[in-house]
């Protein structure tokens, strides 16, 4: 998994090691990112920390010597894909795959990350620098709820991270600091708009204010603050009571959300147990 930048990228591929000068490398609008290797504990971490399991399809965007792919198939019996824009990395990596015997499960291409459908991921990994993680946020943000996106070092802006944790990796190339900073998100329903109840909510409007995972909600005259956690909605309100609500999409997945279902509800928001809001006309 790695950054390349084309200037140093015949050094690179020979085994100079970065330095820290590309910290201050000016924004670029392409996908030439250095190519620097993560080390194995922290390629391990991430994948812990995104709970990559069997079932699990996994997307390495900017994946190197492919190691983060083949480690999530042959650890964790995930499938896995990994994008990078250096043949040369390609090749090792499928040449790799084969060694670890999980060709099967795995494939690698020689792609521009930007154009590489994302659809199928269930986990996106990535290790690129800031300006690349802003320009693929809208596309990240746009995967289907639930998708569990994990970061080595560098963030996605005002998309804060559901959960950050720092690994020791005294085998990192770059930088003074032999830590690795590792950032998780999971893909939020888009939920905002008006609701109309149904059911035990029957004559209730339900209004949602969204940025990214945070939520902001007025039921009726009441205002209730939350998150929302891939499909799962969570709104309480102090001293009154709590509602948890589950978000149905349609198939697209950069679709909105057409039906929360309240699944738990508790004080004065316990008659809605079972209730359902679909949006209003316009909502």
């Amino acid at each position: 998994m790695a950054p390349r930048h084309a200037a140093w990228r015949a050094a690179l591929l020979a085994g100079a090691l970065l330095t820290a000068a590309l910290l201050a490398r000016p924004a670029a609008a392409d996908t030439d990112v250095p190519f620097v290797v993560t080390p194995d504990n922290v390629t391990l971490a991430m994948l812990e920390l995104a709970g990559v399991r069997r079932g699990d399809h996994v997307i390495d965007l900017g994946s190197g010597d492919g190691r983060i792919v083949i480690l999530a198939a042959r650890r964790f019996g995930a499938t896995g894909l990994g994008v990078e824009i250096v043949d040369d990395l390609v090749q090792r990596s499928r040449r790799s795959a084969v060694l670890a015997g999980v060709a099967d499960r795995v494939e690698f291409r020689t792609e521009d990350l930007f154009t590489t459908d994302l659809s199928r991921a269930t986990v996106v990994t990535m290790y690129l620098l800031p300006e690349v993680n802003l320009q693929l946020r809208p596309r990240l943000l746009a995967l289907a709820p639930g998708t569990r996106i994990v970061s080595h070092d560098y963030d996605l802006g005002d998309w804060r991270p559901d959960r950050s944790v720092v690994v020791d990796a005294p085998d990192k190339p770059v930088g003074r600091d032999r830590r690795s900073t590792l950032h998780l998100w999971v893909v939020p329903a888009r939920v905002a708009g008006r609701w109309c109840g149904r059911g035990a909510a029957a004559g209730r409007t339900l209004r949602l204010l969204q940025q990214h995972q945070h939520v902001d909600a007025r039921l009726d005259d009441r205002g209730l603050a939350g998150r929302v956690d891939g499909t799962h909605l969570a709104l309480a309100a102090r001293d009154e009571g709590a509602l948890w609500l589950r978000a149905a999409a349609p198939p697209a997945a950069a679709a909105v959300a057409a039906e929360l279902s309240v699944e738990v509800a508790s004080g004065r928001w316990a008659p809605l147990a079972g209730a359902r809001f679909t949006r209003c006309d316009g909502g």
